[in-house]
């Protein structure tokens, strides 16, 4: 997928100064901020893309590289970044700025001081047999998860009493050390980032707010899915400790082997037996198929491991109206036990072939011929020169 040129994305020149930069990627950063557009992926999308952008023009020798070779120039210099995560970019440029973009201006990237940090991510698993994972199935799932304490409504505080704002660090959720010339913020160890305490905490919780719970959702699987996929359930992860966006529940998907079919990737294989007479004169036969049985037609002389292609009937393309191919493959079965008609036959056909040897057999069995011939020869021409 083709990237969009980074100067159209914050709406500058290429000739633009590194203030008109900063000043455009504000205004982007402030238009698309998630806080601004809760639920909106397409916004979170722009912010990353704006913050990418800006990664890359404000630094001059990326700059420079982008602007002679464009994408290809900056992939080398480890930019422009990739911001998999919004806190990744807080991280990054929110105290280049202040709160005028990430802080409380307008309620978003910071609360009193300290980052907002998004709920963290969980994960359950479903396991499917192959048929559901061919026709796509909606599953009931369930997973752990902290839920707002019922006794406290998720403040922390025994009833009655409220958080109160941390003395230490006066609310900022930081505190500000100098070593010399040099001045660090860090993270206020009393309150850890929240900028309140909680002196009074309730008894069901211990003052963190939020109790274990399970939670029961319905998944909608789509066809043709395979083991290692995952499916995201956004906004159904754990709580924020900040009051933030909540994170993501990721569904692994696992596909329980089949007695029958074996996958490789949307195609299917099928070994199915067929008798030595059926491979010699051809047939009609039943094979499975993830729809039901089809008939097939055995060729004349078909060999072990030949493979007939069915077409379409693999495992179908997940999100595309195509799918994947059902691959037969032969296996001719040699009977262990043989009645007494059946070895009657089998001998006259052992008798027939060794009377009208094939042309391929007939070459191994002269050429085996002459090999004895000519090692018995020279064994005869060793020994007579031995006894002269």
């Amino acid at each position: 997928m083709t990237k969009p040129d980074y100067y159209e994305v914050l709406g500058v020149s290429k000739t633009a100064s590194a203030d008109e930069i900063s000043s455009a990627y504000r205004r982007e950063a402030m238009k698309y901020h998630p806080d601004r557009n809760p639920g909106d992926e397409a916004a979170v999308e722009k912010f990353k893309l704006a913050a990418e952008a800006f990664d890359v023009l404000s630094n001059d020798q990326k700059r420079a590289a982008y602007d002679r070779y464009g994408h290809a120039g900056v992939s080398n210099m480890g930019g422009g970044a990739q911001f998999h995560d919004v806190n990744d970019i807080f991280s990054m440029f929110g105290d280049m700025f202040g709160d005028s973009i990430f802080g409380s201006f307008f309620g978003g990237g910071r609360r009193g001081g300290s980052r907002i940090r998004q709920g963290a991510d969980i994960r359950c698993n479903v396991t499917l047999d192959l048929v559901e994972a061919a026709r796509g199935v909606t599953k009931t799932v369930k997973f752990r998860r902290h839920e707002a304490c019922p006794t406290c409504k998720g403040n922390g505080c025994r009833e009655g009493t409220t958080p109160q704002t941390c003395r230490y660090c006066g609310g900022s959720g930081r505190i500000q050390q100098s070593t010399g010339i040099f001045s660090i913020q860090t993270t206020c160890p009393q309150c850890r980032g929240m900028g309140k305490t909680i002196t009074d905490p309730c008894r069901d919780c211990g003052g963190g707010g939020l109790i274990a719970a399970t939670v029961t959702r319905e998944v909608k699987i789509p066809a043709g899915i395979d083991t290692g996929t995952r499916l995201r359930l956004q906004g159904e992860g754990e709580r924020s400790p900040d009051g933030g966006p909540s994170g993501d529940c990721y569904v692994f998907i696992s596909v329980k082997p089949h007695k029958l079919f074996q996958r490789e990737g949307q195609d299917l294989i099928c070994r199915v037996p067929i008798g030595f007479a059926q491979a010699a004169l051809g047939a009609e036969i039943e094979v499975p198929t993830l729809e039901g049985k089809e008939k097939i037609k055995i060729p004349r002389g078909t060999q072990n491991n030949d493979v007939i292609t069915l077409r379409g009937k693999g495992m179908p393309v997940p999100r595309r109206n195509m799918a994947g191919d059902l691959h037969i493959v032969t296996h001719i079965e040699v009977p262990r036990k043989l009645d007494p008609k059946q070895e009657e036959l089998l001998r006259q056909l052992a008798e027939y072939e060794h009377e009208t040897v094939l042309p391929e057999r007939k070459s191994f069995f002269g050429t085996l011929k002459e090999h004895i011939s000519d090692f018995f020869s020279e064994k005869g021409k060793d020994s007579g020169g031995s006894e002269s």
